[in-house]
């Protein structure tokens, strides 16, 4: 296979990575309903045990100890994975709440605003430059934002605390770099949340409701127990697909998951959807369009100035 076959042919295993990631991601919202009775805080609980357990055997197959161990003898590394667990714990926690309360297309909007949130903290902690489209599309996000607090009347918490956890998550896990691969890296992230996971566990078993894992059938112990493969698959189709695809790639695949999980929430669910919702999205999505712009425009200058850089 010449050189060119070769990076064509992975970049389209690229693709097929992350595509698949953000639509795993997309139906986690189905997945989760499928786990009621179980609430929030015992769903999140076992995602990180079992995640931990899933990463663990993955590990184990793979023979991935050796860099595991690497790692642990670096604080500074180990310190960051520690700051990152606790990230995707809040919005893990955040997101199962909003699921499982009828707020599917509140996370939704959250999972929109992300990618702008991205480039504002590119700036404001990695000191880089943005274009003067990325900024308008900034500005148009946060109209969107305060016409959905006005109009609507209700702080939108779940889609600013989803947007800001996974935000920072990306920040860590861009300044930890490939110093930590993503089985390592999951794995001591959900070894860091174990203590509280167990903990919401122990207090979820003293409420008049009490654990739900084996007390409503066989099939929903058994997809209780592969919520930790619900969340680490995707995760790590993301990092197999974000090795093998540029930026710009990513940036358009990524808008999948919000799409899905807004028709989920207003089309499949019936979320309610008043006019004002209606106009806070619209313009959110204004800022979207202008987003792409900024990143197909500036792919296209790329590719005339000289080959894209890949990730």
């Amino acid at each position: 296979m010449t050189p060119d076959a070769s990076m064509r042919a992975s970049r389209s295993a690229g693709v097929a990575y992350a595509g698949a990631a953000y639509l795993l991601w997309g139906v986690l919202p189905l997945y989760f309903l499928l786990l009621v009775p179980t609430g929030p805080w015992e769903v999140v609980a076992w995602r990180v045990l079992l995640s931990f357990v899933f990463c663990v055997l993955l590990l184990t197959v793979t023979r991935g100890w050796a860099a595991l161990a690497v790692i642990v003898r670096q604080p500074k590394l180990l310190g960051l994975t520690a700051l990152a667990g606790l990230l995707i714990y809040v919005n893990w926690q955040v997101f199962l709440i909003g699921t499982l309360t009828g707020n599917v297309v509140e996370t939704s909007l959250g999972y929109f605003i992300n990618p702008i949130a991205t480039v504002l903290l590119g700036v404001f902690v990695l000191k880089e430059r943005i274009r003067r489209l990325q900024w308008a599309a900034i500005g148009i996000a946060a109209v969107a934002v305060i016409v959905i607090i006005v109009f609507h009347g209700e702080f939108p918490w779940i889609a600013l605390s989803l947007t800001a956890s996974f935000g920072v998550y990306g920040l860590i896990k861009k300044k930890i770099g490939p110093a930590v691969d993503a089985v390592s890296g999951l794995t001591l992230e959900s070894l860091w949340l174990i203590p509280i996971a167990v903990v919401q566990l122990l207090l979820v078993a003293t409420t008049p409701e009490g654990l739900t894992m084996g007390q409503n059938g066989v099939w929903h112990a058994v997809l209780l127990a592969f919520a930790g493969v619900a969340t680490a698959v995707p995760l790590l189709l993301f990092a197999a697909g974000a090795r093998r695809i540029d930026l710009t790639v990513i940036g358009m695949i990524q808008f999948i998951t919000p799409v899905m999980q807004f028709v989920i929430g207003a089309a499949v669910l019936g979320e309610a959807m008043p006019p004002e919702r209606w106009v806070g999205f619209v313009i959110v999505w204004i800022a979207i369009a202008v987003f792409v712009a900024d990143l197909l425009l500036t792919a296209g200058r790329s590719r005339r100035s000289g080959p894209t850089e890949l990730l």
